[in-house]
């Protein structure tokens, strides 16, 4: 793995469920389709990236999993409302619980984040790969990626409770795009926050790895 894959991947992930969605509700939107019909017709793209991604990977991931479930439900609530606000409203009550399932996972022995930040700090060597897992019981080393989720956590509820006031007090044609500015506002603020915190880690890792070459050389 080369070490821009991780971002490849996220800026791939960005485009789908952000990029896509928006474009798709404007073009329906301008031939004559209603708001919840555009919103509804939007988000079967993010939805069915997420389905594919547990086909083609065959594991759960808990985030992923999150994310999946919080859509499949938002969606239904969504479709017996009928409410167009209803549909915006979904995706960032999505994100906010998404946050503090993250947010209580930081208090437990297996972080979410965790996971996901793994191939950020390895770059995908494999002697970071192995510096990583010797640093598995390092109080410090697990202090620091549990203040990352921390971090994740709180960002993605405070974004959401921001974005679902939006959606029940501004029109529906504005927070088609305002939602997802705010989201990506507070995805690159949170991405930055605890990416300088990560950094530690990062060091740590570096550290060990560069360590145990000089000891086996």
């Amino acid at each position: 793995m080369t070490t821009n894959q991780p971002g490849s991947a996220l800026l791939k992930t960005l485009a789908i469920d952000i990029a896509v969605p928006i474009g798709a509700y404007y073009a329906l939107h301008s031939l004559g389709a209603s708001d919840f019909a555009a919103l509804a017709a939007s988000g079967v793209f993010p939805l069915a990236r997420t389905l594919f991604q547990f086909a083609k990977d065959r594991t759960i991931n808990s985030l992923a999993l999150v994310v999946l479930v919080t859509n499949v439900v938002g969606m239904l609530l969504t479709f017996v409302t009928g409410d167009a606000r209803m549909m915006i409203a979904k995706d960032s009550l999505g994100s906010g619980i998404t946050g503090l399932v993250i947010l209580a996972s930081a208090f437990t022995a297996a972080p979410i984040m965790t996971k996901t930040m793994r191939p950020f700090l390895t770059r995908g060597k494999a002697e970071n790969e192995a510096a990583w897992e010797r640093l598995g019981g390092n109080h410090t080393f697990n202090a620091i990626l549990r203040r990352c989720s921390v971090i994740w956590g709180i960002g993605f509820a405070l974004e959401s409770a921001v974005r679902i006031v939006g959606a029940f007090t501004l029109p529906v044609s504005t927070m088609v795009w305002l939602s997802t500015t705010i989201f990506a506002v507070a995805f690159a603020v949170i991405m930055v926050v605890s990416g300088k915190v990560a950094e530690k880690a990062g060091k740590m890792i570096a550290a060990e790895a560069q360590a145990r070459s000089l000891v086996a050389a």
